[in-house]
């Protein structure tokens, strides 16, 4: 009879991750082949900036008749897509790192409102306990065994 094969939970953990790391590869490695093929179809003008956008509002039709998306975008967000992917094809380095730094200031503003927010912690039971412990005895005027609320 055969043992079964045994693998440490540090092994499959290693394992996923080695697999997520070559996913993640593959991922950029593919972004970066349809860059310069759609940068190259851009400049032979074999793609327009009304193709892009007509293109952008096709996507999100064939989405919403999937059931994928509740809703098509506005006209706002279409130009934005639109935009986005123009740059890449443009080779615009100039406004993608313009767009970087204003998602970079974005995301820091709203962790800094995130972190302004107030926040509610419930003690734990082992707390309550040592505060019960602390208060003063029943009949002394103090609340002896009852909720406690720390500000």
């Amino acid at each position: 009879m055969a043992m079964p094969m045994q693998i440490s939970l540090e092994e499959i953990i290693t394992m996923l991750l080695s697999r997520v790391e070559s996913l993640s590869l593959n991922d950029e490695n593919n972004k970066t082949r349809f860059n310069i093929v759609l940068r190259v179809l851009y400049k032979k003008g074999l793609i327009t900036d009304e193709d892009v956008e007509a293109s952008v509002r096709e996507e999100h039709r064939m989405l919403k008749e999937l059931g994928l998306v509740q809703e098509e975008p506005g006209d706002d967000v279409v130009k934005a897509v639109t935009e986005n992917i123009l740059q890449w094809a443009r080779g615009d380095v100039d406004a993608i790192k313009q767009a970087m730094e204003d998602y970079e200031r974005k995301v820091k503003e709203y962790a800094r409102e995130e972190a302004r927010k107030s926040s509610l912690t419930v003690a734990s039971s082992d707390v309550l306990q040592q505060l019960d412990r602390l208060s003063p005895p029943p009949g002394s005027g103090g609340n002896r065994g009852g909720g406690k609320l720390i500000i």
